[in-house]
């Protein structure tokens, strides 16, 4: 008669349990992961620990001392492998035959080998690393000591030096940056701190102005028309949220968001005829992160007011043509062959300029990178803000010869994030500013002495 279901299985529980107990008393060798051995006495685990510390070659009463741990050179022993002991076929399976087992034996000693070597090669690329950081560290910190006690306390005669213009190449200290970066450019517009609390007590009245619903005939009065005003205020806001949004600093929450909203309102309500244009943003807040509030606002109007800036920012389109042409001719002196090609794909400059230009590169470059290129152009003004742009399609000239319009659009938009100052300051050294003996001042200045004659002989361009 045939055993019910259940007891067929039970039974048949039972015979596999019996099974697998009878092969883990066999299985004593065989490969064992981290050195670990299976527990062969239950009741006397002492035993399989007293084999385990026999195996490593430890003395089971004699703990390593503190010192013993301390690698004292760059041998090192993968985790990884040397955790992996190699050992016969266990008992119930048929042996190795000797030239099987020297085979796997060599397999082994040659993987432990070629992880060996990896680790070691990798400990020296960070040792590499930790030596060059701690140079670069120390080289920062004798450059700051050198801007504090010999070039800001005599700016005047010291800031225009051959060593000093060096050392601006070379990268202004972040402790000094800020301070560097007002002096260079400068206060012609005669802003005190007391204009900005003035200018932000403004911008501050009229935010509540309009969250409460204030009468047309009050908006009027601040300058703009209501809906221009009520435009610029929620293009700030949204502009905001989108400024270096990995940094998660300027967003609403954020430790600098009330510094940047400030700085921008204020400066509605100082340049109502400019207002806010999507951009600025950018700007201010790279000032924000190398200088108190208020400083940071005269330096971003100062700034603002210089004439390149004040021509895109005012979308002055006939000298932000000019300026173009002057670029294409500087491309075309030293990039020819992708002169030639971004003629060919109808690539006109403004394509990839005017957010270059109006976010002064913080947008599209790593910010690190971005204020080494605000050192230099503090420095030389607005010609190294086109080498700059020229130095770029320098460095990439090979890669963008090989694109179409859509593509070079795209990747000039967003530049790759894993550029190195060293690189990029190289590309942009190998381009010359001049053509045909002739400076970018005085190309720019000759096309606009031509197109001022041009609208003086045709009059219907000025309308």
């Amino acid at each position: 008669m045939a055993a019910p279901p259940i007891l067929f299985i039970v039974d048949r529980n039972i015979f596999a349990r019996k099974k697998s107990v009878q092969l883990e008393k066999q299985s004593d060798l065989g490969w064992k992961l981290f050195g670990k051995f299976p527990h062969r006495d239950q009741n006397n685990p002492s035993i399989t620990q007293k084999e385990y510390e026999e195996r490593i070659g430890r003395a089971s009463k004699s703990p390593p001392s503190p010192k013993q741990n301390v690698r004292k050179s760059l041998v090192f022993e993968p985790l990884s492998t040397t955790a992996l002991i190699l050992e016969d076929r266990p008992a119930n399976l048929p042996a190795k035959s000797a030239e099987e087992a020297q085979k796997h034996r060599q397999e082994y000693e040659e993987m432990v080998a070629q992880a060996k070597r990896r680790e070691f090669k990798e400990a020296q690329r960070r040792k590499k690393q930790l030596q060059e950081r701690c140079k670069l560290e120390e080289s920062i910190g004798n450059a700051a000591l050198t801007w504090n006690n010999e070039i800001l306390p005599n700016w005047e005669t010291t800031s225009c030096s051959r060593k000093v213009r060096e050392m601006w190449w070379q990268g202004i200290p972040p402790s000094v940056r800020g301070k560097v970066w007002s002096l260079a450019i400068g206060n012609e517009l005669n802003i005190t701190h007391e204009l900005y609390e003035i200018c932000l007590s403004r911008a501050k009245d009229r935010w509540k102005s309009l969250s409460m619903g204030g009468s047309e005939m009050e908006n009027e009065d601040l300058g703009l028309p209501a809906a221009d005003r009520e435009a610029s205020l929620e293009l700030i806001k949204l502009d905001i949220s989108r400024t270096f949004p990995s940094l998660c600093i300027f967003q609403k929450g954020g430790p600098y968001h009330d510094m940047l909203h400030s700085i921008l309102g204020a400066y509605t309500c100082y340049r109502p005829d400019v207002g806010y244009v999507q951009g600025m943003s950018f700007i201010a807040a790279v000032l924000i992160l190398n200088l108190d509030t208020p400083d940071a606002f005269i330096a971003f109007s100062n700034l603002l007011n210089k004439p390149c800036q004040m021509a895109f920012f005012r979308v002055d389109h006939g000298l932000m043509l000019t300026y173009f042409a002057a670029f294409e001719v500087f491309f075309d002196e030293n990039l020819p062959r992708l002169f030639a090609h971004f003629k060919k794909n109808n690539l006109t400059p403004d394509i990839y300029l005017i957010d270059w230009i109006f976010t002064l590169y913080s947008k599209s470059l790593p910010l690190d990178l971005a204020c080494r290129v605000w050192d230099v152009f503090c420095r030389d003004g607005e010609e190294f803000l086109f080498r700059t742009a020229l130095g770029i399609l320098k460095l990439f000239e090979d890669i963008l010869t090989r694109m179409d319009f859509i593509h070079i659009a795209q990747f000039l938009t967003k530049l790759p994030e894993d550029l190195t100052s060293e690189d990029f300051f190289t590309s942009i050294a190998a381009i010359q500013m001049q053509s045909r003996n002739k400076k970018w001042a005085q190309v720019l200045s000759a096309l606009q002495k031509d197109n001022r004659e041009m609208e003086n002989r045709s009059p219907a361009l000025k309308r």
